[in-house]
């Protein structure tokens, strides 16, 4: 059995669900895309080849690897995009909460069915219909559950809007003990340096009191203040504009001195060593043409 811990994003991690590349399938359409920068790409002819994204994720789990991390990974899905395990499915404590994902992607939490079977059944729960959340949404800090939402009354006319009101209401009433904060996101359905997909898009920890943050990400200016008060000006670093369409948010711990980010992320990478973290810098460039990076690729099950 896998006796499933999740309590914050820095911890040293035991076990994680990490994406597949593999047989990723035909280059969307622009009418298929679930976000703008794929189809920004798409319409480039700069969509990511299947080859370069196999081989950036090999490069990371040889990374987790390193670091004595149990990798699982979800069952081969011919011609189907499984990259972003962390949409599917997400641990808040001992529960594995399944997500109720776009319909067009449910045959990717079948794929990592084996997997929640290893699960005590009693601690894994299925949402209602009504309840929108993703994983990118939903971070653990502490007594903390911080959850990104979209509170525009055109919600429904959004795709990029992962995660609803309901989706909020259902965290707070499944776990009554934690202080479960929402953080209302910018959307937009065609301009990627303006999308925040999910929290982790313009927000995340790092460490045991630090954190990377863009403030445009969020429609309320409360809503980042929070965050600065939180952790302390200090202790942030600000991502500009194009570093946020880049992802540099959407790095991933594997332990609370261990940051795995691309190797592009310049700026970023030079101030978590000048804070004292070991960064394991790998390519993950391609894979970002989707909207998604490290955390996004990752569907974490054990922390110590």
């Amino acid at each position: 059995m896998i006796e499933l811990n999740i309590n914050n994003e820095t911890d040293k991690l035991k076990a994680v669900v990490l994406g597949l590349a593999n047989s990723n399938g035909p280059v969307p359409k622009v009418e298929e895309t679930y976000d703008p920068k794929s189809m920004e790409h798409i319409l480039a002819g700069t969509y990511p080849l299947e080859e370069d994204m196999v081989n950036e994720m090999t490069c990371f789990e040889t990374v987790l690897l390193k670091y004595d991390v149990t990798v699982y990974r979800p069952k081969l899905i011919q011609n189907y995009n499984q990259i972003f395990t962390r949409d599917i499915g997400f641990v808040i404590g001992d529960v594995f909460v399944k997500s109720n994902i776009l319909p067009e992607r449910e045959q990717e939490l079948d794929a990592i069915q084996f997997i929640i079977d290893s699960i005590n059944p009693s601690k894994v729960v299925k949402p209602p219909l009504e309840v929108h959340i993703e994983g990118g949404d939903v971070m653990l800090w502490g007594n903390h559950v911080f959850v990104g939402t979209y509170k525009g009354s055109d919600y429904k006319d959004y795709i990029t809007a992962r995660t609803n009101k309901e989706g909020v209401a259902y965290i707070k009433a499944m776990f009554p003990d934690k202080i479960v904060k929402e953080f209302d996101l910018i959307k937009s359905k065609l301009e990627a340096r303006d999308n925040a997909l999910h929290l982790d898009c313009c927000f995340q920890p790092v460490g045991k009191d630090k954190g990377i943050i863009y403030k445009r990400g969020f429609r309320e200016e409360a809503d980042y203040l929070y965050l600065v008060d939180l952790f302390g000006k200090d202790n942030l670093f600000h991502v500009k504009r194009n570093e946020m369409y880049n992802m540099n948010s959407n790095v991933f711990s594997i332990d609370t001195n261990v940051v795995v980010s691309e190797q592009k992320f310049t700026r970023l990478n030079n101030w978590l060593r000048s804070k004292g973290f070991i960064v394991e810098e790998i390519p993950y460039a391609e894979i970002a043409k989707q909207e998604g990076l490290l955390r996004c690729s990752t569907l974490p099950l054990i922390r110590e």
